[in-house]
């Protein structure tokens, strides 16, 4: 007893406020002391003081107070990312006490066209992998800062080069055109890339994520067409394969995501150019999240290393 008092005693010598790093956390994942102020039901003035306080305790300065934004320092940095991490871990310890129950959600958020061509498909290899898990499946258009959003796991293709979270690879890509068998049988395979160029192109929009359209899929094959036609454009990746299995068109096949698709003789791969892409699929870690057991189960699952998900 006498020993946890002592404990306890360091500890409030050591930390000179919980709550300035509560509210430090606030402002370090929100970047915005009005947001933080908002999210803990204060005043910005009282964050300020209380991120000012633990500053002039730790001798440190842990943001920069930029013009129009703020930016954590490497100071800030490397305490936010422990603080982060620790009221993790405590919250999800209450919140399995609160709920009495050892089932844990995970966030995972993916591209739309990640979550329903590799994903779902696969879904019922977790469930048997981790029957206890709750999965909680969050699509984004975009890139979105995970310190601002309740996400676990993230799935995104580019470089790995990303500032919110640590990234480890899932695997590489390779884009060629696909078409439904019928089409192929109606039209038959262009013999060059030139009528390749002049065929019904299904497109559908890039996003920040960097995807390749069918003028870089060309010029990357080793073709300037002077004009493409398109048969249909469409504004997400699902809707363009789904035309191109109702035989609309030709449109770009991402290998890792269409495999179930060429497997089944749904769509056809068109003979011809592939262009292997420079950038490739990562797993992304949010800052401040714990790599648990089950995360690292939900991880070798959308490698690939657990079985039915290769």
């Amino acid at each position: 007893m006498k020993a946890a008092t002592e404990g306890a005693k360091g500890y409030r010598r050591l930390i000179p406020s919980l709550t300035a790093l509560v509210e430090s956390e606030a402002v370090a994942r929100l970047s915005s002391f009005t947001l933080a102020a908002n999210e803990l039901g204060v005043t910005q003035a009282a964050v300020s003081r209380q991120v000012k306080f633990l500053e002039e305790s730790l001798r440190v300065r842990l943001f920069h107070r930029l013009h129009r934004s703020i930016k954590l320092t490497n100071e800030g940095e490397a305490l936010y990312l422990v603080v982060a991490e620790s009221m993790q871990r405590i919250a999800g310890a209450f919140d399995r006490l609160a709920s009495g129950t050892e089932e844990q959600e995970l966030v995972l958020a993916t591209t739309a066209a990640f979550s329903h061509f590799r994903v779902l498909p696969k879904l019922q290899a977790l469930r048997l992998l981790e029957p206890q898990l709750k999965l909680r499946l969050t699509t984004q258009m975009f890139t979105a800062d995970l310190r601002h959003n309740d996400v676990d796991i993230a799935v995104r293709y580019g470089n790995g080069k990303w500032r919110d979270g640590t990234s480890s690879p899932l695997f590489d890509e390779e884009v060629f055109p696909v078409c439904s068998p019928a089409w192929l049988q109606a039209n038959g395979s262009p013999p060059s890339l030139a009528d390749l160029a002049k065929a019904a192109l299904i497109e559908s929009d890039s996003t920040s994520e960097g995807w390749m359209g069918w003028e870089a899929w060309f010029q990357s094959a080793g073709l300037r067409p002077p004009k493409l036609h398109y048969a249909l454009r469409c504004s997400l990746y699902t809707d363009a394969i789904q035309a191109a299995l109702q035989g609309q068109g030709i449109a770009l096949g991402w290998h890792r995501l269409l495999g179930d698709l060429l497997d089944s003789g749904q769509l056809m791969r068109v003979p011809g150019a592939s262009v292997k892409v420079g950038d490739a699929y990562f797993v992304v870690i949010p800052h401040g999240r714990t790599i648990t057991p089950t995360t690292r189960s939900v991880i070798d699952w959308l490698r690939g290393e657990t079985p039915a998900f290769a």
